[in-house]
């Protein structure tokens, strides 16, 4: 366990693929390091989630590649594109941005991320060929999907409904920059006995430890897209907490003790 001298520097390590998903996801990122290489040519992944970067970096350099970048279209981007683009190769922009807006009638609800990922999906689509959903602050009507470029039309033409709406998908050249800078988030502060799994999640939840125990136990929470397996387990400064039904937080610093000997800690949900 981290001790209180160094806990709030300490940094979580890289978790092995976990299953044969993420061992298949490792070799193919791999494969496609070794063509780009070999012929010179750049080679694009889907979308990635945050673990999936992880495990694509650890492919990359167990590759031996000297070359790739992330890009998920706009600087703060949580889902990204491994570019693998080999020195004097061409360049390419795998990301595009549509502009979805909903035609909500009077009293209807404009759609949500969850709507709009699940009528997206519905289209046959796999999730790696979409990136992040972004809500206008000033017109909520209005959400922007970074998608992958090859599927800008397929989308466009075929999605017509999110949620209880019928929506209008328009190809977008920019995106507002208040759109860019997305929503601010209410950092609050907590006191913990311990850096304990349960512990954090149960203030962070403001619930007690044992429900938090509860929910681990019962399969329903994971720290940066793994499965959380035990109560006890440590966490880390930058963990992403995702707790189906009741949703997603993350530890953004660990600070020192208080006089009473428990840790200070601020987070935020998103």
């Amino acid at each position: 366990m981290a001790s209180s001298s160094d806990s709030a520097t300490a940094a979580r390590g890289f978790l092995p693929p976990q299953n044969e998903q993420e061992r298949f996801l490792m070799r193919r990122v791999e494969e496609l390091c070794h063509m780009a290489d070999q012929k010179g040519i750049p080679r694009y992944t889907g979308f990635l989630s945050d673990r999936e970067q992880a495990l694509a970096l650890a492919a990359m350099n167990r590759a031996q590649c000297r070359f790739g970048e992330f890009r998920g279209g706009w600087p703060g981007a949580e889902r990204r594109v491994l570019c693998l683009e080999p020195p004097d190769s061409w360049s390419e922009d795998p990301v595009a941005v549509l502009r979805l807006r909903a035609m909500a009638a009077a009293g209807d609800k404009a759609p949500g991320h969850r709507d709009y990922l699940g009528s997206i999906l519905a289209l046959g689509l796999d999730r790696a060929c979409l990136g992040d959903l972004l809500q206008d602050p000033d017109n909520p009507a209005v959400t922007y999907a970074f998608v992958l470029q090859d599927k800008t039309d397929f989308i466009a033409s075929h999605l017509t409904d999110a949620g209880h709406c019928q929506v209008r998908a328009e190809f977008c050249d920019a995106v507002p920059d208040s759109v860019l800078r997305g929503p601010e988030r209410t950092l609050r502060e907590a006191t913990v006995p311990s850096l304990r799994a349960d512990s954090v999640l149960a203030a962070m939840m403001h619930t007690s430890r044992t429900l938090a125990a509860d929910a681990i136990r019962a399969g329903r929470v994971e720290i940066n897209h793994v499965p959380l397996r035990s109560a006890h387990e440590d966490v880390f400064s930058g963990d992403i907490f995702t707790v189906r039904g009741s949703g997603r937080y993350r530890l953004e610093a660990i600070g020192g003790k208080s006089k009473k000997d428990r840790v200070f800690i601020t987070f935020y949900q998103y």
